[in-house]
């Protein structure tokens, strides 16, 4: 059991700390975070760090348009005075254009992919149905043919956004004097991660492989999560739904109809939000997926719902380049983002043309190096293939082993949702004897944790039980 001393420290709203507070969930800090000069009116690329790439406005240094090997490294730009960190950026705008992938519109050339032309992609998918699936894995090679020369984000897993983070905590500990902080642990009763198994259903042969693919799961003592279409892809039966629920699956929808314009327009989309809400509404259903993972966060809060899982963390495989550099939950607004972290089945087998776990093995460790969220989605309609359906029995095995032997989490997406929502409202509060405890909807699962500098890194040990 660790002992932590308590800090008195005054409460302030500073929109700098934002990111900081809402990750860790540690005291108010007395360190201040400040600019240290006037933000330059244009955005660019610069690194904080090795092997970071950050996106955003700075001061006092010219940016790279694009991101590259040569980028300037702010990191030495950051001073002190006394307990005041000044940055030469925002932090929390920093942090959101990473998750939010608001650099891919300036200057990210990884978007420009032959399926970044609308007319090009609408004319692929209204063929899409007609096409084998040979020929269909030979054009998206065709597209994604330099996936392997993308830079950003970082391949196969990106930790940018906890890289930022820690770094800048670690800066405000030393400005403020201190060798440890505690904080809420990411996950309940101090799992070391957390993952998720989720199902994309896209044709009528995986809806009937549903019922096999529970029974699979089940076998290794896994609960996931079907994203349904709901219109013409195939008939959608409110009593599979309820055979689902009934069993301790979970149902989220995915998309409308599934043809990967439904951001195309801002006008067609609200109108398709507005039929999306209505099947949310009548199936009581609180997450959403968008069909192919093309996505806009910007345009979210039309939807009427409680978590996303949209966003990769890297998308060099995914018609929509991009990704959200983090391997944690993170909030649009009111709607929590579940980002997907580990690459799809379908790429895997038919992109990659590998039939082994042994990447999804390794970005589990990188995750899991970072106490993040492992996801994976993996379709009925591609594992009916007996081959391919050893894979995910295989990863499914190494998953039990993760669950017993390392602690992690294993958990449905609305499960994690309400989880990360009663961490949020959760907050330390010192007890007068130099010790700390949780109050708050958490306080019963979460457990405090500090964060030491040790060797100019942090280092996370587990300390005491909520209200203790």
């Amino acid at each position: 059991m660790v002992a932590f001393t308590a800090v008195a420290c005054p409460l302030h709203d500073d929109f700098m700390t934002r990111a900081i507070l809402e990750h860790y969930r540690c005291p108010e800090m007395r360190v201040t975070l400040a600019l240290a000069g006037e933000l330059s009116s244009e955005p660019g690329y610069f690194s904080f760090g090795p092997e970071t790439v950050c996106f955003g406005r700075s001061s006092g240094r010219s940016l790279a348009p694009t991101p590259g090997n040569r980028l300037r490294d702010l990191s030495r730009d950051v001073t002190s005075d006394g307990p005041t960190l000044r940055l030469p950026f925002d932090l929390s705008e920093i942090v959101d254009n990473l998750r939010r992938e608001r650099y891919a519109a300036r200057g990210y050339a990884g978007s420009r992919s032959i399926l970044s032309s609308e007319a090009i992609r609408r004319i692929y998918y209204r063929f899409r149905p007609l096409l084998g699936i040979s020929v269909r894995k030979h054009l998206q090679k065709l597209f994604l043919r330099d996936w392997v020369k993308l830079p950003f984000p970082r391949w196969p897993v990106d930790t940018t956004v906890e890289q930022i983070l820690e770094r800048v905590l670690l800066l405000a500990m030393k400005a403020q004097g201190i060798e440890s902080m505690p904080f809420i642990w990411f996950w309940p009763e101090g799992a070391s991660s957390c993952l998720m198994v989720t199902h994309d259903v896209e044709t009528e042969a995986g809806v009937h492989f549903i019922p096999r693919l529970m029974e699979i799961d089940e076998g290794f003592g896994v609960k996931s999560s079907f994203q349904l279409i709901p219109q013409k892809q195939y008939l959608l039966e409110e009593g599979l739904l309820k055979t689902i629920a009934a069993r301790g699956f979970e149902v989220c929808i995915q998309d409308l109809e599934h043809v990967g314009n439904l951001f195309d327009d801002r006008d067609r989309f609200l109108l398709r939000a507005g039929s999306i809400n209505q099947y949310l509404e009548k199936y009581q259903i609180q997450g959403f997926r968008a069909g192919r993972l093309y996505r806009n966060a910007d345009w979210y809060e039309a939807l009427n719902i409680s978590y996303d899982m949209s966003i990769p963390n890297v998308a060099h495989l995914e018609a929509q380049r991009g990704g959200c550099c983090t391997v944690f939950p993170f909030f649009i607004d009111e709607i929590l983002e579940l980002p997907v972290t580990t690459v799809e089945d379908y790429s895997l087998f038919h992109i990659l043309v590998s039939y082994s776990i042994d990447l999804w093995k390794n970005q589990i460790a990188l995750i899991m190096e970072k106490h993040g969220l492992v996801s994976f989605i993996v379709h009925p309609d591609y594992i009916i293939d007996e081959r391919a359906l050893d894979v995910y029995k295989a990863l499914l095995g190494h998953v039990s082993r993760l669950r017993e032997q390392q602690h992690v989490w294993v958990a449905l997406p609305r499960d994690v949702n309400r989880w990360w929502r009663e961490r949020g409202e959760a907050r330390l509060v010192a007890d007068g004897g130099g010790h700390w405890r949780i109050e708050g909807p958490a306080q019963d699962r979460a457990r405090i944790a500090c964060a030491s500098i040790r060797d100019d890194r942090l280092l996370y040990t587990m300390g005491n039980r909520g209200n203790v």
